[in-house]
């Protein structure tokens, strides 16, 4: 049985998910981590005689071994590691909605304090791809910035969504790290540098990441999921009913290999498998567990893996020794282990009677006058599945139908369907009445997003009246990616005006293929003679969509939705291979839209200057008050104190006013931030390989410029302007 080898009790609640460890004079690891009113505390047992006494870092006497340090604005991120590798020890970077701070704990002075517009919601530290220092990547609102020892930003790339989690981890093998990065829009991406190389949907907001060991990371969904991800692999997965609140890679059973351990809302502490996610340690803390983290906290030279609850409690644990392999839970654990064994045999011994009592009944009936039909099915008897697009009607919304029926007079009884991102729960019953069973069911299935997804289905099977058991039959269809668009004639409806066009170098009858994998069609399309046209309608929104194809291998997709441009133009090169592609695109109305975004932009900025220059010129009138106001008081002169302090109060009440003014306008701003990202993101899906990077990288430096214009002519033509 494994038991903390330390357990302290720090009196300052730590806030989740920003807990971390730093060796701040380069020899001693303190325990560092945010707390209330936006302060971070700094624990160090190891040495009384240093203490952090400077401006910022308050509170701490000589008999203390917690410090603060206020930061004056609530903590969002935080972490410790070195930044700069030839000073030789960590620094304590702290992000929050606004700033960066990345602070030298040890010589008591600020390395550097950036503006960050976007905000930080997550952090992580160390080397990305070929940049040769250190980068302290920040993720926040759609965008991802990375600083150097000097604060200088040396990366800088735009996502879909707000980042939630961050990790540097080396996914595709070659010795460099890349950056995982997980977001509010369900996916986890892979940068290598500023490029995207991989993207993974989930089911929910990912909340947490952490790299294992070679090309294997954990992740953590707000859904209370966690899993491994071998590359883009999946190994395995749980889902629980409460939150994960952190995650972290340790070899806590020491047979070499990192375990996956996550600490729980409900104060659950687990240490999973990384190959089959089985539970090898668990322990419990009395409040949710707020950060998980690895030092050598004793300096004895043994790692510990140290555990923090969200009310101060912290426990370290060892690795197990050699003796102890293999019997890491305590005797309750292993009762618990028994008992679901011991289940799992009498579920298995009630499945076997019921083999047998349906046996005998069939024998029995095979001997009378029966039909032979009693909880026997034919052979033959086969579970078919059709997925078509269903238009809708009056009473119901346009669909993808799933038609599952067998292929004779047995009936289906009830079907299980399991798909990841397309029902509550990631699961579908659907369990007819006794006066409506039939040997087929419909079953209407809507994907919010244009992902391909694995149905797993699994049917009973019987007959009406006489089955007393049920055959239970499985098989898994795949949905198409496009699967919500139905094809039309074309002509048939008015064209988009919006458009993005290219050049491709495979024959028509690859595109032809790729069309027939990745919609639902009727018909296979034929490969027509040149030019080719097809043409859908969405089901979400009734946009049109048209494909064309003309003799030079020009393509040209027309929709109103860049989204959906961004990823058919992903979906076909990935199909035919393309490494790079250039492409022009147009589309008005968005591009009026963004260009009103601009402009709301710009007019936030201003209000934003003239709010705080008003607040500094208020808190010098506020000082001049005071002192006129006390020389009244001291002079007995009572009628000038008090019109003093009633000017103070009124002054006072006009700067509450002005804050609630700046905090809606900085909160609009960053709504108009995301937007302005967004667009960035969606001009760089247009593109695949090098040109994506660039424009990424030219409509960066047109917003820095303020260059409206050169924006556009970039996300249109897809070049760097000189």
């Amino acid at each position: 049985m494994l038991v903390p080898v330390f357990t302290l009790k720090l009196n300052h609640r730590i806030n989740p998910r920003m807990v971390t460890v730093g060796k701040y004079d380069g020899t001693h690891p303190c325990l560092t981590a945010a707390t209330q009113a936006g302060k971070v505390f700094i624990h160090n047992p190891h040495t009384r005689r240093q203490r952090f006494v400077p401006n910022q870092l308050l509170q701490g006497g000589l008999d203390s071994d917690t410090s603060l340090l206020n930061i004056n604005q609530s903590v969002s991120c935080l972490t410790a590691g070195i930044l700069n590798s030839r000073d030789g020890h960590d620094m304590l970077l702290v992000g929050t909605q606004t700033n960066l701070l990345a602070y030298d704990v040890h010589n008591n002075s600020d390395v550097f304090y950036k503006e960050v517009a976007d905000g930080a919601n997550a952090i992580v530290l160390g080397q990305l791809g070929e940049i040769t220092s250190p980068l302290a990547i920040i993720g926040g609102n759609c965008t991802l910035q990375g600083f150097d020892q000097e604060g200088n930003d040396l990366f800088w790339t735009v996502t879909g969504d707000n980042v939630r989690s961050l990790a540097l981890c080396d996914f595709d093998g070659d010795g460099k790290k890349e950056l995982l990065a997980g977001s509010e829009d369900f996916d986890i991406r892979v940068f290598k540098e500023d490029e995207i190389i991989a993207e993974i949907a989930e089911t929910e907001t990912i909340t947490a990441l952490c790299h294992m060991h070679g090309t294997r990371f954990g992740y953590a969904l707000a859904n209370g999921t966690v899993g491994v991800y071998d590359r883009a692999t999946r190994y395995w997965r749980i889902k629980s009913k409460n939150h994960a609140m952190s995650i972290h890679a340790f070899d806590l059973n020491s047979d070499g290999v990192c375990e996956l351990i996550t600490g729980w809302s409900n104060g659950k502490i687990d240490a999973r498998s990384d190959r089959t996610g089985e539970v090898i340690f668990k322990d419990n803390f009395t409040n949710s567990v707020a950060g998980i983290v690895e030092e050598d906290y004793r300096m004895d030279g043994q790692t510990q893996l140290i555990c923090c609850s969200i009310e101060g409690e912290v426990r370290g644990y060892l690795p197990a020794s050699r003796e102890m392999k293999g019997n890491l839970m305590d005797t309750n654990a292993e009762q618990d282990l028994i008992r679901e064994l011991s289940q799992r045999k009498q579920n298995l011994l009630l499945e076997l009677r019921n083999y047998e009592e349906n046996s005998k009944v069939a024998l029995s009936t095979l001997g009378g006058e029966g039909d032979g039909q009693i909880g026997i099915i034919p052979a033959n008897t086969q579970l078919q599945t059709g997925l078509s697009v269903n238009i809708g009607t009056a009473n119901q919304s346009p669909h993808v139908e799933l038609n599952i029926s067998t292929s004779n007079d047995t009936i289906i009884r009830a079907v299980l369907i399991f798909a990841e991102g397309i029902f509550d729960g990631e699961s579908h019953v659907v369990h007819p009445s006794a006066h409506n069973l039939s040997g087929q069911i419909l079953v209407p299935i809507i994907p919010p997003k244009d992902i391909p997804v694995d149905l797993h289905i699994k049917a009973f099977v019987g007959y009406r009246n006489s089955s007393m058991q049920f055959h239970v039959f499985e098989l898994t269809r795949q949905l198409p990616r496009f699967s919500m668009y139905a094809q039309r004639t074309p002509g048939t409806a008015s064209e988009p005006q919006s458009y993005v066009t290219f050049t491709v170098s495979d024959r028509v009858q690859r595109v032809v293929m790729w069309m027939n994998q990745n919609f639902l069609v009727p018909e296979d399309i034929d490969c027509p003679s040149m030019p080719l046209e097809v043409c859908f309608t969405s089901l979400r929104d009734g946009g049109q969509l048209s494909i064309k194809m003309d003799t030079n291998g020009e393509v040209t997709i027309g929709t109103e939705d860049i989204d959906l441009a961004g990823e058919l133009i992903q979906s076909m090169a990935s199909f035919l291979a393309i490494e790079d592609l250039q492409v022009e695109a147009d589309f008005p109305a968005y591009f009026e839209e963004l260009r009103q975004i601009l402009v709301q932009v710009d007019d936030y900025h201003s209000v934003h200057q003239k709010l705080t220059a008003e607040m500094a010129d208020h808190s010098n009138l506020v000082r001049s008050l005071m002192i006129r106001a006390e020389d009244a008081r001291l002079m007995g002169d009572m009628r000038s104190m008090k019109k003093g302090y009633m000017e103070l109060y009124d002054l006072n009440r006009d700067l509450i006013n002005g804050y609630k003014i700046r905090s809606n306008n900085h909160t609009e701003l960053l709504s108009c931030l995301r937007a302005v990202n967004q667009a960035i993101q969606r001009a760089g899906r247009l593109r695949v390989g090098k040109p994506k990077t660039q424009v990424i990288s030219a409509c960066r430096d047109a917003i820095k410029n303020s260059n409206v214009n050169a924006l556009f002519k970039i996300i249109r033509a897809g070049t760097t302007l000189s």
